[in-house]
């Protein structure tokens, strides 16, 4: 995906016009078939095989998964697990696995995807559905459980979780004499007035034109009470709430509490922004913790977390994380099963976050004594993921990300009021899912 501004008035427009004629609109006219693409008729893998199996992943940046696939190779010497690390951006390992897929390669075993893949991948027939007897789905984080799932049936087993978190500078607010913000007018006020009188900023998102806006932007609509589309599928997102949602973000651009900068962040730059000491406030992933809080950081020991705002309390957040799926071209798809369970066992799991810095699926691991107190945002954490609801769970869903975050961009970057953006957005949704 393109996450560079776009460069003239009508670009997004553009975008958004080939994204429709090259995916969505296509299976929208000829069917369901069209998903299925050379992989339709390819040869099913051995849902009874054994043996060696790959674990794809995007970069393994924290080089945990090593460890976790050296000892299950330690315990099964005839099934051995290799990983085979596809680029750290999203996009890249998208592609990588859909073009191997489509094609019903077999170079690939199990899946580490993005949620938001589960269904597409699912509809395609690239994964197969998974006994949800084979794991233990009850130990796990609800919300979590439900990103797994497509048309009523598991096809990818969580593997980790995310829930945005507010950052806020402890010291800032405590000098002040006031606790963190729990609506948005309080954010607002607070921003508005503390954060210049102590030099910073005050809030900081991801505003670039990417799937990073349209988490903030769909968190922003949901905690207004809006959304995207409904439980059916209906399009719902031309409505005064989706419009007071995108409203509260242009109008933070535009009053100023949201620096102008931000609207060319991702999580990156907005990391660096609050870790430097120039921001009041950051909305981003728990991982952001513990980069920022490291020993000789300028904020060291001088912020902490809570859930997201809302116009009237806490806010609605969206879930990210990953799950494992199983290749449906897998010839060894027995030994795949149970690599997954192993990864999402709650040893795994624990690793998962020791060593990772991820957060596990597992609900108990949230209430350990030991985690809590290396990992303190944990409890904070929790409350926000079974706060948290999933990103649209359809087929499409790379389509309706790129037309939903050119419009959000075009709000909040205050080209268009959101009253005149939102009945075009509806209409390219419509469009998307049929």
């Amino acid at each position: 995906m393109d996450d560079r501004p776009p460069t003239g008035p009508d670009a997004g427009r553009r975008r958004v016009v080939r994204a429709l004629v090259g995916g969505a609109a296509a299976l929208a006219a000829g069917g369901a078939s069209a998903w299925y693409g050379l992989a339709g008729d390819a040869p099913a893998g051995d849902p009874d095989g054994v043996g060696p199996v790959t674990l794809a992943t995007g970069r393994d940046t924290t080089r945990y998964l090593r460890g976790l696939l050296a000892d299950w190779n330690a315990e099964h010497p005839d099934q051995p697990a290799e990983l085979v690390e596809l680029p750290e951006a999203a996009d890249e390992v998208h592609a990588q696995l859909a073009g191997e897929l489509s094609a019903g390669g077999s170079r690939f075993d199990v899946l580490n995807l993005d949620v938001v893949w589960t269904a597409e991948f699912a509809a395609k027939r690239w994964t197969v559905p998974l006994d949800e007897s084979d794991f233990a789905l009850d130990g796990f984080l609800p919300p979590v459980v439900r990103t797994g799932r497509y048309d009523g049936r598991l096809y990818a087993v969580p593997f980790v979780a995310n829930a945005a978190l507010l950052y806020y500078r402890s010291d800032v607010l405590a000098a002040a004499g006031e606790q963190p913000p729990t609506t948005w007018a309080e954010l607002v006020r607070q921003a508005r007035t503390l954060a210049p009188a102590h030099g910073l900023s005050g809030y900081a998102g991801q505003l670039s034109p990417y799937e990073g806006l349209a988490v903030n932007a769909l968190e922003a609509i949901r905690s207004a009470g809006g959304d995207l589309l409904a439980g059916d599928g209906t399009v719902v997102v031309d409505s005064p709430q989706a419009r007071a949602g995108l409203e509260f973000l242009a109008g933070g651009v535009r009053d100023g509490w949201i620096p102008p900068e931000v609207l060319g962040y991702q999580e990156e730059e907005s990391r660096a922004a609050f870790g430097r000491g120039g921001l009041l406030f950051l909305r981003n992933w728990p991982y952001v913790y513990h980069a920022v809080g490291a020993a000789g950081s300028p904020v060291e020991g001088r912020f902490g977390v809570v859930p997201l705002p809302g116009p009237n309390g806490p806010g609605s957040g969206v879930l990210g994380g990953s799950g494992l799926a199983v290749s449906r071209f897998s010839r060894r798809r027995r030994t795949a099963r149970a690599l997954i369970g192993y990864l999402t066992s709650r040893p795994a799991q624990y690793r998962v976050l020791t060593e990772g810095g991820l957060p596990p699926v597992r609900a108990d691991l949230y209430a350990d004594p030991d985690l809590t107190a290396r990992f303190p945002y944990l409890p904070v954490l929790r409350t926000a993921i079974l706060a948290a609801g999933a990103r649209p769970g359809v087929p499409q869903y790379q389509q309706l990300s790129l037309a939903f975050s050119e419009t959000a961009f075009e709000v909040v970057s205050g080209r268009r009021t959101a009253g005149a953006a939102l009945p075009r957005l509806a209409a390219d949704l419509r469009a998307i899912v049929g």
